[in-house]
């Protein structure tokens, strides 16, 4: 158990600093930024790597959501739920105290939302909080829907990770403008207790969402594709 707690919290780490680190140190360096797009691919290729990695230690969580669903479907324990996802909060959190203290050491930096997720005002696009709420609610469920698919008996053998993190290279590109993308508590909380009071009180969307969506995202697999 001990390893697996300090496998999420590796994953969970790499996950935040490597996607969120593209976001506040890459994304807006002027003409050689890298984007949405590189944003979108930096999350993606942070859960490809990091479940290849450490995957066969702890399943490769590395997201609350991610855990309720699986416990939901049926595939994890309900009694390790509470320490995988107080492991991944730790991971997540180290990881943006560490981004910070990097950001900060440029001269008259203005680190700005800090990769934080939003809504209304704080949203990149200017999405409403019932628009925040749809996408994060539908692109969870799909992204639960894909982790399950992949990982179960008929998917071919050693794919999961790389179907996992296109999946989530996808669900960027899609909602970064819409809400900066959350689909992961714990990422979400990790950015917003250094952005600041506006992503501090929004951040309960970026918890119901996510994990709403996991549930229903689990219950349609056990309806469609849990099969003999």
């Amino acid at each position: 158990m001990q390893k697996q707690l300090g496998a999420e919290a590796l994953g969970t780490f790499w996950l935040v600093f490597g996607g969120c680190g593209s976001a506040v140190l890459a994304a807006g360096f002027p003409e050689l930024g890298i984007g949405f797009v590189g944003v979108s691919l930096a999350f993606g290729l942070t859960v490809l790597t990091m479940a290849y990695a450490v995957g066969g230690i702890s399943g490769g969580h590395f997201n609350p959501a991610v855990t309720v669903g699986l416990t939901v479907a049926g595939r994890f324990p309900g009694g390790r739920v509470v320490p995988y996802i107080v492991a991944q909060l730790v991971g997540a959190i180290l990881a943006a105290a560490v981004l910070y203290v990097i950001a900060s050491g440029k001269a008259g930096v203005d680190l700005g939302s800090f990769a934080s997720n939003g809504y209304g005002a704080a949203s990149p696009g200017g999405y409403s909080m019932v628009s925040a709420l749809l996408i994060e609610i539908v692109l969870t469920a799909f992204f639960l829907i894909v982790i399950l698919g992949t990982t179960h008996g008929r998917a071919p053998v050693g794919f999961a990770p790389l179907a996992i993190g296109l999946a989530l290279t996808l669900i960027h590109l899609i909602s970064i403008p819409v809400t900066n993308t959350s689909v992961n508590p714990a990422r979400s909380t990790s950015q917003a207790l250094f952005a600041g009071s506006t992503a501090i009180s929004q951040l309960w969307l970026f918890w119901l969402a996510p994990i709403v969506g996991a549930v229903i995202g689990a219950l349609i697999w056990k309806a469609v594709g849990e099969t003999d």
